[in-house]
């Protein structure tokens, strides 16, 4: 869509998982080529284009630093509901589990997929790291809450010695649709608090760069999912009568916090904790943010991926939505598409 005096104009519907923000566009966006979506994905992470309205709505004055979003593309096959490119400030991620919550209520709030009003709805996605599934609960018509059901997650290392600028520390790798590396906090004599954010953030990137080209960094199967997407560290808090808790935060892209706790951050962690011995048969981990909102996850089943021992993650939490927008850049604009700010 095109308006006189505008060089662009785009809508979205604005959603916020557990205070994790999650911008989707509804309305002009070009068409992007591509079969699949991880083939849509490489095109847009090359063409200027398209990475235009990604810089246009992450970067200030319409976004910030910390913002993320998703391009609503055609599913690989009719037996999806709906693709999508998530991204944010550094570029194109894999994968993203408040994505994919946000992306369900929004699909059953707004009606792309009819929704039982007194019970649960499936809504199916095709993402870059494959097939996914939001379930989404409704109660008298109102969404109360949803289920997301990752991609098959592994353990990729154990305790591989990260040499930082703040000491060398041992990372657990893993995969839950994006490669994460996990740290406690504790090893950098931190905690997850707000008062920490700044060294936290300093942290992360320090263990993501370190070991981003390292083998453990090598997805096995589909190079194109490679790298270290991001850094969890986390606080143990103990147990509850229903399993493991614990608080994270998760450094991603290139110093990006998510305020949720994570979704594929929490699908990769749930290998681990069962291979620790912390987390059982049908026990739930507890999940909690650095601003105090919690997933829960739980173990769906295991599974054998290409002779892999992996676990199918099932992450439970809530998604509003904050706002719907037309963003408009002018030709005259003297910031363009913007910038960022950390």
């Amino acid at each position: 869509m095109s308006t006189s005096g505008f060089e662009t104009t785009v809508s979205t519907v604005d959603y916020h998982t557990a205070g994790e923000p999650f911008r989707i566009v509804t309305d002009g966006l070009p068409e992007i080529p591509g079969e699949t979506v991880p083939e849509r994905r490489e095109y847009a992470m090359s063409d200027a284009e398209i990475d235009h309205y990604r810089r246009l709505l992450v970067q200030e004055p319409r976004g910030h630093a910390d913002m993320y979003g998703g391009f609503l593309v055609p599913p690989d096959d009719p037996d999806a509901d709906l693709g999508v490119l998530f991204w944010h400030k550094d570029g194109y991620s894999t994968a993203c589990g408040h994505g994919t919550i946000a992306l369900g209520v929004w699909a059953v709030e707004h009606r792309v997929v009819l929704a039982d009003p007194d019970g649960e709805t499936d809504v199916v996605i095709d993402v870059p790291s494959g097939r996914v599934r939001a379930t989404v609960t409704c109660r008298e018509g109102a969404v109360v809450g949803a289920t997301f059901v990752n991609v098959p997650s592994w353990v990729v290392a154990r305790k591989l010695p990260v040499e930082t600028p703040f000491g060398t520390v041992e990372a657990d790798v893993s995969y839950g649709g994006a490669i994460y590396a996990s740290v406690p906090a504790s090893a950098f004599g931190l905690e997850v608090t707000p008062e920490h954010y700044g060294q936290l953030i300093a942290a992360g990137r320090a263990v993501k760069w370190a070991l981003n080209d390292s083998p453990a960094a090598q997805h096995p199967d589909d190079p194109r999912l490679s790298g270290i997407y991001g850094t969890i560290l986390y606080d143990d808090l103990g147990r509850t009568p229903d399993g493991p808790h614990q608080r994270n935060v998760t450094v991603f892209a290139d110093g990006e916090v998510d305020r949720s706790p994570c979704g594929s951050g929490t699908s990769a962690r749930l290998p681990l904790l069962v291979e620790d011995g912390l987390l059982g048969e049908d026990e739930t981990l507890t999940h909690d943010s650095i601003v105090g909102t919690r997933f829960t996850a739980r173990v769906r089943e295991s599974v054998d991926v290409a002779g892999r021992s992996a676990v199918v993650p099932e992450v439970t939490g809530r998604a509003s939505m904050t706002g719907e927008h037309r963003f408009v850049l002018r030709h005259d604009d003297e910031v363009g598409t913007g910038f960022t700010l950390r």
